[in-house]
């Protein structure tokens, strides 16, 4: 009798554990899909699962198979590792990418023809980031309405374009950085040397914003702006 209800609590406890990983499952990745602000279409269409699967994943009406997970988190930017690292603890990371296997992500400016390539992501840190190397080529599309929570900070690599951030309007060459609020209006208005590529991190908070963004050095110079621009 006491086998019998030893077997039975250690079959309830194990069918709890699984429901509230579901539940951490559907929970992040719809949390990731909607701070991209992607669609249930986009994502399932990318990751080649239907979208009833995804929304079910989401709403922790089925469980999602490691096939269909890998899948998600490809097209989301992230690893498996790092899915799974908000459930688990896990040991300090390094994000290594050799030359030409970046993986290319679904983003929010993919509608437009930018093409996202990831260097290094950490959703579930306190202070997440997110690390791209972009591309602008002749079937891209200037988008200057981006918005998202956080900090952004760009490095152009090649070509030249018009860059807006809220009322005002940068130059941007080879060369050229500009860090800024994110949660304000932004992105490529004109694109005039193509392709234009350039790094892009993104910094969102979920707690004190660290001081090397809360307080900027006041030596650093501005990128020269539209006004400056004969």
């Amino acid at each position: 009798m006491e086998s019998a209800d030893a077997e039975f609590q250690n079959s309830s406890a194990s069918a709890e554990a699984s429901n509230a990983l579901c539940r951490y499952l559907g929970n992040t990745i719809r949390e990731l899909r909607q701070r991209h602000d992607l669609t249930i279409a986009e994502v399932s269409q990318k990751a080649g699962i239907s979208r009833g699967m995804l929304s079910k994943i989401e709403n922790v009406q089925t469980s999602a198979s490691l096939e269909t997970l890998e899948r998600l988190v490809s097209v989301l930017g992230v690893s498996l590792s790092a899915l799974f690292k908000g459930y688990e603890a896990s040991s300090e990371q390094v994000f290594l990418v050799p030359e030409g296997t970046a993986k290319e992500v679904v983003r929010r400016g993919t509608r437009n023809g930018h093409t996202y390539q990831l260097l290094a992501s950490d959703p579930t840190a306190q202070f997440c980031f997110e690390s791209f190397l972009i591309t602008l080529h002749e079937r891209s599309e200037p988008f200057a309405a981006f918005e998202h929570p956080g900090f952004e900070s760009i490095y152009v690599l090649e070509g030249k374009m018009q860059y807006r951030h809220g009322s005002q309007s940068y130059l941007l060459k080879a060369g050229d950085a500009l860090t800024f609020q994110s949660d304000i209006p932004h992105g490529p208005e004109l694109l005039i040397d193509l392709p234009i590529r350039f790094l892009a991190t993104v910094f969102n908070s979920k707690g004190p914003i660290p001081d090397f963004i809360a307080s900027p050095s006041v030596e650093i110079s501005e990128v020269e702006s539209s006004e400056d621009v004969e």
